[in-house]
């Protein structure tokens, strides 16, 4: 039973930087999030950099990082994080 409960709830994370600009490091950070089934199903997600800019009220992008989560292959998470000013 501990097992299956174990395989069950394994899952994985990876935070992955995508670009930097010239701009200094803001305080402000904003992030947006899709969640879809399989790699394949994803409804009414936006993940886009425009979309965690507009979150964090965000102007003058510095950097852009992407977080991937995967929980048993079936739900996957995608992250867009945003810092800036």
């Amino acid at each position: 039973m501990a097992l299956a409960t174990a395989a069950f709830l394994t899952a994985c994370s990876i935070t992955l930087p995508v670009t930097a600009t010239s701009n200094e490091v803001g305080t402000k950070v904003g992030t947006a999030t899709a969640t879809g089934f399989l790699g394949v199903f994803f409804f009414d997600a936006d993940a886009s950099i425009q979309s965690a800019a507009r979150d964090g009220d965000i102007r003058q992008i510095s950097t852009v990082d992407i977080k991937h989560t995967n929980v048993l292959g079936v739900i996957h998470t995608y992250e867009t994080i945003v810092t800036g000013e």
